[in-house]
């Protein structure tokens, strides 16, 4: 019979029996564990009673598993005898989640996971423009509720997110258009004065301006602003449950979140592209007036005379398209972020990128467009 602070080995004819006592804890996990391994060699018949464990945690169930591992390898027959509800029970879970080694991750070959890669990525992103066409659907279907019962029309909520999305954003909308109107007459000025062509200023900071640049640009800043703001908005309430509770007292969530959202900024953008159109014309007209000796009068005459309203009006249609976009972006990734707070921030990203991303290529499309309608 071999003594121990913790095993207590006795070998009979037919078995060999380990009687466990003391503490099975954290501190002496180290000393269980030596004491264990002088008899990894045995074989036969083996009878492990718990009839004495005083204390035990996972970390002795744990040194216990790693014993009996290694003496199954030698085909010995193994019996567990007198474990307590409460120590059988945490056993059975050591047991269950026990992995004796790491499992080293298999080599995989590069060409096949690139083709995996863009399988996967393939998949998801059908799965993605089918659940967001089903949202443009649910947009619609919900305006057309609304018009066709315009006392469920949130006025309220639509003033708040113009104010929020428009009024707001003036400020960055200022500083932004009049550093765009000052670089691009400074370029401009440059070139246009080594030929004598310094009244051309005018058309080439009106036309590029108000046609492409302060839609495009307002836009961009704009998505940057509100699609973000409406993902976290949405997906925050989705989170702690509030869009549930909302559907369960019978309030749309369409009515009630996304068309005061979209409509607001469809109303907001054109405001602030006009806005910046101004602005950047301002700034156009100082840098004229310092840098070629054009002054504010000569400007918006030349302006008057040769740049037609039609730039003017097509900037200000792009804008409410551009806003429909940021909008729509911004509300359906919102809808997609899952229980977890760290889906917030992957989210919002994405609805960023996506609303900047189909603002510049729809404006690019428009542009094709008018170009073949010689506008």
């Amino acid at each position: 019979m071999l003594k121990s602070s913790y095993v207590l080995v006795k070998e009979l004819k037919n078995k060999t029996v380990f009687n466990m006592q003391g503490a099975w804890i954290l501190k002496n996990a180290r000393f269980i564990a030596e004491e264990l391994k002088k008899y990894i060699h045995l074989q036969g018949n083996i009878v492990f009673n718990f009839s004495k464990v005083e204390d035990f945690d996972t970390h002795g169930i744990v040194a216990f598993l790693s014993f009996k591992k290694q003496i199954e390898k030698n085909g010995s027959m193994i019996d567990i005898i007198c474990m307590n509800e409460k120590l059988a029970k945490l056993f059975e879970v050591c047991e269950k989640n026990y992995t004796q080694k790491l499992i080293k991750p298999s080599k995989t070959n590069v060409i096949s996971q690139f083709f995996y890669d863009i399988g996967l990525f393939s998949i998801q992103s059908k799965k993605t423009m089918i659940d967001f066409f089903s949202f443009v659907g649910g947009v619609f279907a919900s305006l057309k509720q609304t018009i066709l019962s315009p006392h469920k029309f949130r006025l309220k909520a639509t003033l708040f997110h113009i104010q929020t999305s428009g009024v707001n954003a003036l400020p960055i909308i200022f500083l932004t258009s009049f550093l765009i109107g000052i670089v691009i007459a400074f370029q401009g000025a440059v070139q246009l004065e080594k030929f004598g062509a310094n009244i051309f200023i005018v058309e080439m900071v009106a036309i590029s301006v108000t046609r492409e640049l302060a839609p495009l640009l307002t836009a961009i800043v704009v998505a940057g602003r509100s699609s973000s703001s409406f993902t976290a908005q949405i997906g925050v309430m989705k989170i702690t449950e509030e869009i549930d509770a909302m559907e369960t007292m019978g309030f749309s969530a369409w009515n009630f979140l996304v068309l005061p959202r979209v409509i607001g900024l469809m109303i907001s953008l054109p405001l602030l592209v006009f806005f910046a159109d101004c602005v950047s014309i301002f700034g156009g007209m100082v840098v004229a007036s310092v840098s070629l000796g054009i002054s504010f009068e000569e400007f918006l005459l030349r302006m008057q005379e040769s740049v037609e309203l039609k730039h003017i009006y097509i900037g200000l249609l792009k804008a409410p398209i551009f806003g429909w976009i940021i909008a729509v972006i911004g509300c359906f990734r919102g809808f997609q972020i899952s229980s977890s707070t760290q889906s917030v921030g992957k989210y919002t990203t994405i609805s960023v990128v996506n609303a900047i991303f189909w603002v510049i290529a729809m404006d690019a499309i428009i542009s094709v467009f008018l170009t073949e309608l010689d506008l």
